[in-house]
């Protein structure tokens, strides 16, 4: 007999973040803890430590008298979002780049091949943050990653907003650049065009 595990906070919080940067629960969408509950099976305590997990992401706020809901799409916040992007992100290739073991480079290398294969904008927007992170994985700064790695999810939900319209498979020239200045461990280089590629997708 298998043992049936109850859903933790971590996996409630990992779904409502992903349909919310889908757009499946969309901006100012109550988030109902009842249903929440209800629908993965259990109490109301993991719901609202999954709750606070959102808020403290920004992808959810608390608003007196009207609960817990998906947070705005806001034009400032996006802006602030591409401003704070352009300058921690290439921070962290510059200090990963020397670093990247073989193995941690064939994985950033799979991951850009699914970028460049991805034939909707769901599958390229989660290889694109693939992609970023694998390059992100010899900085050895933990609080500058999961900063970035913040930043990237929020501006995945503006991404996927803007551009689902107009998204059409394409082969990412920044990309290719950018590996090929992580083979020749050149972290200046890579940083450089990380921020010009930065730049092209505000």
């Amino acid at each position: 007999m298998t043992e049936t595990r109850q859903p933790t906070s971590g996996r409630i919080a990992e779904e409502l973040i992903f349909r919310i940067i889908r757009g499946e629960l969309i901006a100012g969408e109550r988030l109902r803890q009842d249903h929440i509950a209800e629908e993965f099976g259990t109490s109301h305590v993991p719901v609202r430590e999954a709750f606070l997990r959102l808020i403290g992401k920004g992808l959810a706020v608390s608003e007196p008298n009207r609960g817990v809901r998906v947070a705005p799409l806001d034009p400032a916040a996006q802006r602030e979002l591409r401003a704070m992007r352009g300058v921690l992100e290439p921070l962290a290739l510059r200090h990963s780049v020397p670093h990247l073991s073989p193995v941690q480079i064939a994985e950033a290398e799979a991951a850009r091949r699914l970028c460049d294969a991805a034939q909707n904008i769901f599958d390229w927007e989660e290889a694109n943050r693939a992609f970023h992170s694998a390059t992100y994985a010899g900085c050895g700064m933990p609080r500058l990653q999961e900063e970035v790695a913040n930043l990237q999810l929020l501006a995945a939900r503006y991404q996927l907003v803007h551009y689902k319209e107009r998204w059409r498979p394409r082969i990412d020239p920044d990309h290719h650049a950018i590996m090929a200045a992580i083979r020749r461990r050149d972290p200046k280089a890579a940083g450089a065009v990380l921020e010009r590629h930065l730049s092209r997708m505000s």
